[in-house]
């Protein structure tokens, strides 16, 4: 089984540099703001993009996906340690190859919790829960859970899964998924819980742009958190 699932990320990554590298077109303009994906093969799709990077998916290769970082981008080297720590757990993906510029990553299948508020879609207190704990497995793994936010976790069956671990190596404090949780327990629950509503992605990101200020104009120690029981 080994021996076939070698072959089979093998024939993946030669798909990678002889189709879909040598044609994407793919450019990072705001460190703040997902990247721009231009052009790219049939029958590559791309799933996403983040701040530093885009996802690919090819049909012959549904459990897998790609994360190829746009150019002059760094941090593919810290990913692919932080995955070597982390080993396998079921909130995270794993990391079959790499190359350059680019991850082979286990496909996770559900939906962000950015897209739920857009959907309307209820976000139970299980998967917080469970993305607490993940994180907690990652701090034992001795690495530092960094800008957790909900574009970076998914429910998936009803349960949390954590999305992209690319900055856990980072040592600088961030309350991100601390300021999440407090949001879910004195904003959504009371409200949005109790009624389907489907926020507007214009909205969700003025949220975000907001939340990004006012991390600036106050800057907090983590113990400085705006609640202090975690709990969901």
């Amino acid at each position: 089984m080994a021996s076939v699932m070698h072959h089979h990320i093998q024939s993946l990554v030669a798909s990678i540099q002889q189709e879909l590298l040598p044609t994407l077109h793919l450019e990072s303009k705001d460190p703040h703001n997902p990247v721009v994906v231009y052009r790219i093969s049939t029958p590559w799709t791309c799933l996403g993009a983040g701040n530093y990077a885009a996802v690919f998916a090819h049909p012959d290769y549904p459990e897998q996906v790609v994360k190829v970082y746009a150019p002059g981008r760094p941090g593919i080297a810290d990913e692919v340690e932080v995955y070597r720590r982390l080993g396998h757990h079921p909130a995270f993906s794993e990391c079959y190859a790499s190359g350059t510029n680019f991850l082979v990553l286990k496909r996770l299948h559900g939906i962000t919790l950015y897209d739920c508020m857009h959907r309307g879609v209820l976000i139970l207190p299980q998967v917080i829960q469970d993305i607490d704990r993940a994180l907690d497995y990652a701090r034992s793994r001795g690495l530092f859970p960094h800008d957790v936010h909900g574009r970076n976790v998914m429910v998936s069956g009803g349960r949390g899964l954590v999305v992209d671990i690319s900055d856990f190596l980072h040592q600088s404090p961030c309350l991100a998924w601390q300021d999440l949780k407090w949001a879910y327990r004195w904003i959504y629950r009371p409200i949005f819980s109790h009624l389907p509503l489907r926020v507007p992605y214009r909205l969700l990101d003025g949220f975000r742009a907001g939340y990004r200020l006012l991390r600036k104009l106050w800057p907090r120690h983590p113990k400085q958190s705006l609640h202090n029981d975690s709990r969901p």
